[in-house]
């Protein structure tokens, strides 16, 4: 055996010698473990700070964990995890370091833990002693910290700011960027033309600002050529869109324990003289747009029980409209979506996204009590209709993931997850729903983008969920009109003329500890990164993933209290895709066929975003950010960036030059991207924001 190792190992049987007092109380040594420190840095960002695991980690805790790991060795622990964790490199932590990890990751479980660690004690007596007492410097971090704290930078003022009316905000400018999308409907298109298919080979970075560090998928917004960016630490930057200079900084004070999955927050909203934050702690924050100073906060759930937010709200008819996730835990409300006063922030109105009782959808649910419902989350901000004056939400799927977990089948409707939510945003009230996918098992939520489009004089909806099925419904009324089966996917027969899907037999049937395989996986298909649609040419610009999973349900404590994710996944190139995960689509929505395609074996990663010049942007993995010809597909300008872009490009004008903003920074899809693609380079830093112009 190695020394790293037996170094690891020494650790391990130094902690049962400290007394088991302090394993076994957290509370009285959380403020200070060495432990917790490291969890936090390195695991809490898949794995939860709680340890109840999320979509891109497992639970270090409850009864999977325990079932899996009671009948073994810490030593065993600790092995796995020295070569496995964090995924990709797992070098990167000293043995000391993994074994201190692990004593904590175990000292909260429902291991015993005192058997459970004093088991493996026996055999590592030998262990040499400088192995023993290595030596860990605690305080190193504080140095750093200092100098990030240091600066003497004035913030200023906004000079002038023009209030946003609803007009506005229904009808941007050409020149800014109000919205997630740019315009409510959510079609991510810009009217500019300064850059074209002629000059976009001359595109060339203007600005650059460095980003908080995480799961940085924001969407910069601007007004009047000041920009303002949100970073993944619920932070935000007034910043002069022309040339990078910073204005004002606001940073929201968040609980640490509320953060998740690296802290992405895809959106923020402006209106009038304000910006409207989602925070990590489940709370709304009006700012004011020309100073950077809070105006009100108001709490929407208790972060404790898993309520955060990942996507922000919309304004629609003058209201704050928002959505929450973190719904894998079983609490007494569930998931909801709210509407807020944005000068008071006065909550209006909560409409819940899991059926209630007293009504036709509750018994969906078969015979599960009301507070023992997870899921129905809101991971992608709204989209709005003003002639309608309708807001669209897309929900996720059930929870715990595989209907056995849940103690439920597919059979189980399990209303109104996985389904397009129609909400009239003065009042909450829910005018249809339309489900996608009853009874879902294996992680396929629809919860993404909803793209309001007019084809042939019908108002429709767009949207695609993880398998990739792209579909059209009327928007007035929910109706059903068309889908198109984007890739080969194995999971559904599915009835284009009715809608219906179909469960392949053995994933219907299986129960817990059944393995089945789903392409595409839980990545994808589709996934965060949203389409983009240019009306003019009814054309649909789409980034799908071509990859697989394997899924195998596991037991979820289904009591007070419980839930989670439930179940083990791997993932892995579709086959036959080997090589050519990343693929690009363009659809013409009036007939739902694929005008051209393209395959390469990078993911695309970053949101579409296309313009009035004929021109489609859009980010990779492999550091790419692209420029395609809208009409044949041909890739007509690349630059390589820090590191992968990661969320949703943006094009704007500002004294009077066309820009292109993209940020970067992978964050926590890193833990799954560098196992499945060694070959390319993902640096786990770079986190910035690029812009682009064509010098003058």
């Amino acid at each position: 055996m190695n020394g790293s190792l037996w170094a690891a190992q020494a650790r391990v049987k130094r902690i049962t010698t400290l007394g088991l007092a302090a394993v076994l109380s957290p509370l009285s040594w959380a403020a200070t473990d060495p432990g917790e420190g490291l969890y936090g840095e390195h695991c809490a960002s898949c794995h939860a700070a709680s340890l109840r695991g999320s979509a891109h980690g497992a639970a270090l805790s409850g009864p999977a964990f325990a079932d899996k790991w009671s009948a073994l060795s810490a030593q065993s622990l600790l092995t796995y995890q020295m070569a496995e964790m964090p995924p990709g490199e797992a070098q990167s932590l000293s043995p000391a370091q993994h074994a201190t990890i692990a004593q904590y990751v175990i000292s909260q479980s429902d291991l015993d833990s005192e058997a459970f660690l004093v088991s493996s004690a026996a055999d590592l007596t030998s262990a040499p002693a400088d192995a023993v007492d290595a030596v860990e410097f605690a305080e190193a971090g504080s140095v750093m910290d200092m100098a990030r704290s240091a600066g003497a930078f004035t913030m200023r003022s906004v000079d002038d700011f023009r209030p946003v009316t609803t007009a506005e905000l229904n009808r941007p400018d050409a020149a800014d960027w109000l919205n997630w999308r740019r315009t409510p409907d959510g079609h991510a298109h810009s009217p500019l033309i300064d850059i074209t298919r002629d000059n976009v080979s001359r595109l060339s970075m203007s600005w650059s600002m460095a980003m908080h560090e995480g799961s940085n998928q924001p969407t910069p917004l601007v007004r009047d050529g000041v920009m303002f960016l949100t970073h993944a630490n619920n932070k935000i930057q007034a910043i002069e869109a022309a040339t990078g200079e910073l204005l004002w900084e606001y940073q929201y004070a968040f609980p640490p324990a509320s953060k998740m999955l690296g802290g992405p927050t895809r959106n923020i909203a402006l209106w009038q003289d304000r910006l409207f934050l989602a925070t990590y702690d489940a709370a709304i924050v009006a700012i004011d747009a020309a100073t950077g100073e809070e105006r009100w906060r108001t709490e929407k759930a208790d972060y404790r029980e898993a309520f955060t937010h990942s996507a922000g709200p919309i304004v629609a008819n003058g209201i704050v409209v928002s959505g929450i996730n973190g719904c894998e835990l079983f609490t007494q409300d569930g998931c909801f979506i709210t509407g807020h006063d944005p000068e008071t922030g006065e909550e209006l109105w909560r409409t819940s996204t899991l059926a209630e009782p007293d009504t036709p959808e509750y018994a969906s649910w078969g015979d599960v009590a009301p507070d023992r419902r997870g899921g129905g989350d809101i991971w992608i901000a709204g989209s709005y209709d003003p002639e309608l004056d309708l807001v669209y939400f897309g929900t996720s799927q059930p929870k715990p993931w595989a209907a056995p977990s849940r103690g439920m089948s597919v059979e189980d409707a399990a209303l109104y997850t996985n389904a397009t939510l129609a909400v009239r945003p003065k009042t909450g009230e829910l005018v249809w729903h339309f489900q996608h996918i009853p009874g879902e098992t294996i992680d396929m939520e629809v919860g993404f983008e909803r793209i309001l489009a007019d084809i042939d004089n019908q108002q429709t909806l767009l949207t695609v969920g993880k398998d990739g099925i792209l579909w059209k419904l009327d928007r007035a009324t929910g109706d059903y009109l068309d889908l198109l089966d984007t890739m080969d996917q194995t999971i559904f027969e599915v009835n284009r003329d009715t809608g219906h899907l179909t469960y392949r037999g053995d994933i219907a049937a299986a129960g817990i500890g059944d393995t089945y395989t789903a392409c595409p996986g839980i990545y994808g298909g589709h996934n965060w990164q949203s389409a983009t649609y240019d009306d003019a040419r009814h054309l649909l610009f789409l980034p799908v993933h071509q990859l697989c999973s394997d899924m195998t349900p596991r037991e979820v404590n289904l009591g007070p209290g419980g839930g989670g994710y439930g179940a083990d996944v791997a993932t892995y190139p579709m086959p036959g895709k080997e090589g050519l995960a990343g693929a690009l689509l363009a659809i013409d929505v009036r007939t739902m066929e694929v005008r051209w395609k393209i395959e390469q074996p990078a993911l695309f990663l970053s949101g579409a975003l296309s313009t009035d010049g004929g021109l489609l942007f859009i980010g990779d993995l492999d550091r790419q950010f692209q420029a395609f010809d809208t009409e044949t597909g041909e890739r007509l300008w690349s630059t390589r960036l820090p590191a992968p872009a990661h969320g949703y490009p943006i094009t704007y004008e500002a004294a009077g030059r066309q820009f292109v903003a993209i940020p970067a920074g992978i964050g926590v899809f890193r833990a799954l991207t560098a196992v499945i693609f060694p070959d390319i380079y993902q640096p786990p830093d770079g986190q910035g924001l690029f812009v682009f112009s064509v010098p003058q």
